[in-house]
């Protein structure tokens, strides 16, 4: 994870988990899903509750309005609870849980905001950006970090981003969700995830460094020609 997903992670850094973790999580939370359905109904948040956090990210991620993504999350979280009998044990209950609180989140941005305007226009995924000079970026150092402003200039620098990119940045980079899982996720093809991941990256390098420029000596990884993925 790069040092500006860490500032901008919400709640924390995800931990890494091994492949046997995350069978043995499946398997509980299965066990849990058929408990609810057999009308064990109280014991629903203990199932959600890991991920609260991820759903208002996802859902911070296009509304940008932490009292609506905390409003998209919870009805994701209802509907969630309505429609459990429509969850498929071959996917995992987290990625489906997001996609509701995403699809939550579009669905009342274009009801209740259609006025909003997203600072830096989307492009297609054939589309081209043409980054800043590799050179000009380094990464920020961790006092810099502590600096209240520093840390303002990254959350409004992921703020402009258009919300194709804003929404696989805060998906893969901040919660650390598989490039596959992503794609589930919103609705898009792997190579899109991809593809949409190194544009905010980099977009998000060139809105910084202007400010934040200094003499650092360590590259982040994508500066270093690392792909995304």
């Amino acid at each position: 994870m790069t040092v500006l997903s860490q500032t901008l992670h919400l709640g924390g850094i995800p931990a890494e988990v091994s492949p046997r973790e995350i069978s043995s999580q499946q398997s509980h939370e299965q066990r849990l899903i058929e408990r609810i359905r057999g009308g064990q109904r109280d014991i629903f948040y203990e199932l959600v509750r890991p991920y609260e956090r991820r759903c208002f990210a996802a859902a911070f991620a296009v509304l940008r309005n932490e009292s609506d993504a905390e409003d998209a999350a919870q009805e994701a979280m209802l509907k969630a609870f309505k429609n459990l009998r429509q969850f498929r044990a071959e996917a995992r209950f987290s990625t489906w849980l997001i996609q509701i609180a995403v699809n939550e989140a579009r669905m009342r941005k274009r009801k209740e905001h259609p006025e909003i305007m997203e600072p830096i226009a989307a492009q297609d995924d054939e589309g081209q950006y043409t980054p800043r000079d590799f050179a000009d970026w380094r990464e920020i150092p961790s006092e810099a970090l502590e600096r209240s402003e520093v840390r303002e200039k990254l959350a409004q620098a992921l703020g402009s981003l258009a919300q194709i990119y804003r929404e696989v940045f805060v998906l893969r980079d901040m919660e650390q969700l598989s490039v596959l899982e992503t794609a589930e996720v919103l609705g898009i093809t792997p190579g899109s995830v991809k593809t949409r991941l190194l544009r905010a990256r980099l977009m998000l390098r060139d809105l910084l460094a202007p400010g934040l420029g200094g003499p650092w000596s360590s590259k982040l990884s994508f500066a270093k020609g690392t792909k995304p993925w």
